[in-house]
């Protein structure tokens, strides 16, 4: 047998041959520029600006726990904040806020179902933080309830110094809070919730970029969004009038009341007619993706 025939020797001359022929490509390549760097990966989606709402104030409470012991399904929320080339942001201000099990903000008059809970003077379930070298802040809370004409969310506020450069909010699964506002006492109402994602002008809105993922541990869920921010935005504040009585919490002397009535109510008017809830079929198909129309 001759030895240059030998399968080793056959097996060098392949690996030899390829590798020739792989760097003249490379050089054919080089040769007419079609090659000199990899391909450049495109910006990330902004996330939306979404309305701010009435129930925000400044608590000045740089925490990572938002609780004060309130009851509730424990919630980590986990914003993982990205600059607009795709950079992680750090050292960025995020403030966070939202309602407790019952659908009632710290700080305001004039919430619940009969609009009579007051809460002024608390600051339950707000907080500041700075995000951290890879851009990430975690804050513990409690999942939120809900409360009329809106689906259930989340508040926050990006902040470079002084600047707000985003506000928006973060939208939970239907499937999940339903189970929880029907099945656990903290949650439960004598009232169906009224208004699900696919109904809310708010969420339909802002789109995809303010849906996140939520995953369950041994001791709690975890709701995780990834927020992509324009470092040099300054957008408009959308701060629609509250339902409760006087300025915000924390407000310089003299600035005029907040109160007035709910957003699509005149003074003078009753109360606006209550939103009206899916039931059956149709809220199950709202609340569950992909079920086949009858």
């Amino acid at each position: 047998m001759n030895h240059s025939d030998s399968p080793a020797a056959l097996a060098r001359r392949r690996l030899l041959g390829a590798g020739l022929s792989g760097m003249a490509a490379a050089g054919a390549a080089l040769a007419t520029g079609r090659a000199t760097a990899a391909p450049r990966r495109g910006a990330p989606t902004l996330t939306a600006q979404a309305t701010e709402g009435p129930y925000y104030f400044d608590a000045k409470l740089l925490r990572a726990d938002i609780t004060e012991g309130l009851p509730g399904v424990p919630l980590t929320v986990q914003l993982n904040l990205l600059d607009e080339t795709g950079a992680p942001l750090p050292r960025a201000r995020v403030d966070l806020w939202h309602c407790n099990a019952a659908g009632v903000y710290s700080g305001y008059a004039g919430q619940g179902d009969d609009r009579r809970v007051d809460t002024r003077g608390t600051t339950f379930l707000r907080g500041s933080q700075l995000s951290d070298g890879t851009g990430i802040v975690a804050f513990r809370s409690v999942y939120p309830g809900w409360y009329e004409g809106r689906t259930t969310h989340i508040h926050f506020k990006v902040l470079m110094g002084a600047r707000t450069v985003l506000t928006s909010q973060f939208f939970l699964p239907d499937a999940l809070s339903e189970y929880l506002y029907t099945q656990l006492g903290d949650y439960q109402r004598e009232r169906l919730r009224d208004t699900l994602n696919s109904r809310d002008g708010i969420a339909i809105q802002a789109g995809p970029t303010v849906v996140g993922a939520v995953r369950q541990d041994p001791e709690r869920y975890v709701a995780t969004l990834t927020v992509v921010v324009d470092r040099k935005a300054n957008p408009a504040i959308d701060r629609p009038p509250g339902r409760g009585d006087g300025p915000p919490p924390g407000a310089p002397p003299g600035m005029p009341g907040r109160g007035g009535p709910p957003p699509g109510m005149a003074f003078g008017d009753g109360p606006p007619p209550r939103p009206v809830a899916l039931n059956g079929a149709e809220r199950l198909r709202a609340l569950v993706p992909g079920l086949p129309k009858p």
